[in-house]
C-alpha cells in the first residue's frame, strides 16, 4: 500500500512539474514569435505567427513523446 502511493506521489509530482516545464516553453515559444518572427514577417501576419507557434510546439511535442518513449521501452 505505501509503495503506490508513493507511485502515485512521484507520478503527480512528476506531471506538475512537466506541466510547468510545458507552460514555461509555452511562454518562450510565444515571446520568440511575438519578438523575432512578426518584425520579420509583418504585424498583419497573425494567422501566419499562429501557425509558426503551432508547428514550433507540435515538433516538440514530438520529440519529447519520442524520447519518453524510448525510456519506456528501456525499462521494460
Amino acid at each position: 500500500m505505501k509503495k503506490q502511493v508513493a507511485s502515485q506521489m512521484l507520478t503527480l509530482a512528476t506531471s506538475g512539474f512537466g506541466l510547468v516545464a510545458a507552460l514555461a516553453w509555452n511562454e518562450f515559444i510565444q515571446t520568440v514569435v511575438k519578438e523575432v518572427i512578426k518584425p520579420l514577417i509583418g504585424e498583419s501576419s497573425g494567422a501566419i505567427s499562429q501557425l509558426i507557434y503551432a508547428v514550433i510546439v507540435t515538433i516538440l511535442a514530438v520529440i519529447v513523446t519520442y524520447q519518453l518513449s524510448k525510456i519506456a521501452e528501456k525499462k521494460d
